[in-house]
């Protein structure tokens, strides 16, 4: 649900929140940084790319000459998903929490009090 710039989901032990572009249809999201809080106040960042998005920023480099002509793509805490929107990028989420991936895909960013 929109909280005004973020889109938010809750979940019974932790939060999603997304800063999508103002204005940009949640189905359409295909770079957004998000992070998740967790009841216990702990809080994992990162910045969600679909492999388009991934690719068209590749492209721009190559144009620009930025990172060796488009040759690589990095983000620090980027998680490369397949399928474009907020919806599809809560599922990967939902399934890393799960697992317990989200450790080694996000990045720890303290506590929510900090």
């Amino acid at each position: 649900m929109w909280d005004g710039p973020f889109y938010r989901v809750r979940r019974d032990a932790y939060e999603i929140c997304f800063v999508p572009d103002a204005g940009e249809d949640p189905e359409d999201v295909c770079n957004v940084d998000m992070w998740v809080t967790f009841t216990d106040g702990q809080r994992w960042t990162g910045t969600v790319f679909t492999i388009d998005e991934a690719r068209r920023l590749m492209d721009h480099h190559a144009n620009t000459g930025e990172c060796l002509g488009g040759r690589y793509f990095y983000c620090w805490d980027n998680l490369i998903v397949r399928d474009p929107g907020i919806p599809a990028m809560v599922e990967v989420i939902d399934q890393l929490v799960t697992t317990g991936d989200y450790r080694s895909a996000l990045r720890p960013v303290g506590l929510a009090e900090d």
